[in-house]
């Protein structure tokens, strides 16, 4: 398959999900927030310039993947595997603040 036909697809689906979830929104606004706080019907570009701003204001714009603190999860596995020896050198490798300390790495400690 070649890429041209991939990232169509993905486009596609995109747009399916993007006008799925704002006709969801559009619905559970119209049937329960006029009722609840009195407020108008909206369309369903307005659902969808909803879905944008929440998304924006609430959600960023990371990239996918593991969360943020999955890093630390697998920084303490390899730390609990590492000998006194080992965490003594590392420890030495980096400076203040957890930036490379060049000067060391440059010169193995005798």
């Amino acid at each position: 398959m070649n890429k041209f036909v991939r990232v169509s697809r993905f486009i596609a689906l995109g747009l399916v999900i993007a006008s799925l979830l704002s006709f969801i929104v559009m619905q559970l606004w119209n049937h329960l927030l006029p009722e609840i706080a009195g407020v108008r019907t909206i369309t369903f570009w307005q659902a969808l310039g909803l879905l944008i701003l929440s998304k924006i204001l609430f959600g960023g714009f990371r990239r996918p993947g593991p969360p943020a603190w999955a890093w630390k999860r697998r920084m303490a596995e390899r730390w609990e595997k590492m000998t006194p020896q080992e965490r003594e050198k590392f420890r030495a490798g980096w400076g203040r603040c957890g930036h490379w300390n060049q000067e060391e790495a440059a010169e193995p400690k005798a």
